[in-house]
């Protein structure tokens, strides 16, 4: 029989506060303490087992060892994922939800997406022009809005968009926050659930007619594994897991903008339009840059992992940040250096910025695709379709806050088509 090992643990009653306060660093900070790519904490009243690394990242995405279900904390799930949404099912269940969301990934549906993101880009250029200085962040999160709403198919007012721009936005940018703002991405979420519930109901009842080539009307329709159709509420959730995440892909493209500025060197590069090194670019920025933290499962069933007993019910975290960080697995990793990726051996737990495992059967985003063809749109647009002057700003980002932008957002002046 296999000797247990005791986990590494942290002493006190609790520690949600630290984890507010460390933000992307709370679990690689006590990793490097304990010098364990694992340790045992408490978070918000109960035991929890924290984890890095890649093989951390495999065990974790065994979906016969963990669950999802009833995993992430109701802030989460009142803000960020709504409730009965894809991420917080398991089994068969998952399988075919997920299935529905697959479906969108072709290369046919990806390129009508990537032709749709070009044209939003190029209207929002031909603005920024005539603008004294344009807010990096903001702005695009209004571009990814329009052609994530045109690509779903659903039909928003120009006097409306603004609106559900910052309504969706508030969704990924409240979950961690306290007070005013985490209320504001909650009553976000109701306001946005109840707008797209009714709008299909109106589908189903005939009062609005819409094309049967859109995602909208493929969710709309989509029936569960005993072919009843979703109730029009979890379809709203799902429609607006498309929604946010590709909002949220803002993001990345300001710490795109912020890697121009900070590897001038780079630009060079990437001028010559090489595909490949576009790639390797977006890539290196979502290694590099902090994103979503750490996920959560509760353990299914008593297992042992390395030595390590782990009990049935037990809320586990995964490190993102820090296996994308991990010195283990990425030489220097704190240096940014997008050719790393030309020689990297990939796999589906050794780079996990948008989570691991397989695509269909796990927890894997299913719109990672999607962004890094925003990503790669997007360079090449701040690269060879646009000049600008980044005059003097904070271009710092915080390591406690989550989601981290940099401070000044990115403010671009004099920008000018090329």
């Amino acid at each position: 029989m296999e000797k247990i090992k005791k986990i590494p643990k942290e002493d006190g009653l609790d520690h949600s506060l630290s984890m507010l306060r460390e933000g992307y660093m709370f679990i690689p900070n006590r990793c490097q303490s304990f010098q364990s790519n694992i340790f045992e904490t408490r978070l918000l009243g109960k035991k929890a087992i924290c984890m890095t690394g890649n093989e951390a990242a495999e065990v974790f995405y065994d979906t016969d060892k963990f669950a999802r279900k009833d995993a992430a904390p109701n802030r989460l799930i009142q803000t960020l994922f709504g409730k009965n949404g894809v991420q917080g099912l398991d089994g068969e269940k998952h399988k075919h939800r997920k299935e529905m969301f697959m479906s969108q990934m072709s290369p046919y549906d990806l390129n009508k997406l990537k032709v749709i993101a070009e044209k939003q880009w190029q209207n929002a250029l031909d603005e920024w022009g005539n603008m004294k200085k344009v807010i990096l962040f903001d702005e695009v999160k209004e571009i990814l809005c329009k052609s994530a709403c045109q690509w779903v198919g659903i039909s928003v007012q120009d006097e409306e968009m603004t609106n559900l721009t910052k309504d969706l936005a508030a969704m990924f940018e409240s979950p961690a926050k306290i007070g005013p703002t985490h209320w504001r991405g909650r009553k976000a979420r109701n306001q946005v659930e109840t707008n797209m519930s009714e709008l299909i109901s109106n589908i189903r009842d005939g009062k609005l007619k819409i094309s049967e080539n859109t995602l909208l009307h493929q969710f709309t329709w989509h029936k569960d594994l005993n072919g009843e159709l979703l109730n029009t509420e979890t379809v709203a959730v799902e429609v607006i897991n498309i929604l946010r995440p590709i909002v949220a892909i803002s993001i990345y493209i300001n710490f795109l903008a912020v890697a121009l500025h900070h590897y001038p060197h780079e630009r060079d590069k990437l001028v010559k339009n090489d595909e490949d090194y576009y790639w390797m670019f977006v890539q290196e920025v979502r290694r590099f840059y902090p994103f979503f933290p750490m996920v959560a499962a509760l353990v299914k069933k008593d297992f042992i992992w390395n030595g390590y007993l782990f009990k049935k019910g037990t809320l586990t975290l995964l490190d993102l940040y820090g296996t994308n960080h991990d010195p283990k697995i990425w030489d220097q990793p704190d240096e940014f250096n997008p050719n790393r990726f030309a020689q990297w051996e990939e796999n589906r737990f050794n780079f996990i910025p948008q989570g691991g495992g397989d695509y269909l059967l796990g927890h894997r985003c299913a719109g990672e695709w999607v962004t890094i063809e925003i990503m790669k749109i997007s360079l090449n647009f701040l690269v060879n379709h646009m000049e600008y002057d980044i005059q003097d700003q904070d271009l710092s980002y915080s390591m406690v806050n989550i989601p981290s932008i940099p401070h000044s957002k990115i403010i671009l002046s004099n920008v000018q088509s090329k």
